[in-house]
């Protein structure tokens, strides 16, 4: 089991510094085109704002759920 673990933590060190390397592409990309009159760089914010959003969503969505859950769980209780 520890060394599932261990191999775990090694793989996502390995590929956390491919990812850093990418975010620096990007983002050089977006610049260039962003100086050259382009518009990627406002999509490109568009696309984060958005997948920022959805576990917001999600934790909106489930809590909603828990509350109405609860909510007909204790009206049941007091009929019985």
């Amino acid at each position: 089991m520890k060394l599932k673990n261990l191999a775990l933590l090694f793989l996502l060190c390995i590929i956390s510094n491919f990812i850093h390397a990418q975010c620096a592409m990007c983002k050089a990309a977006v610049e260039s085109n962003l100086d050259s009159g382009g518009l990627k760089g406002a999509g490109l914010n568009d696309g984060i704002l958005f997948l920022m959003s959805m576990p917001y969503l999600a934790m909106l969505i489930f809590a909603i759920a828990f509350y109405y859950n609860k909510k007909t769980n204790n009206a049941s209780r007091k009929i019985l």
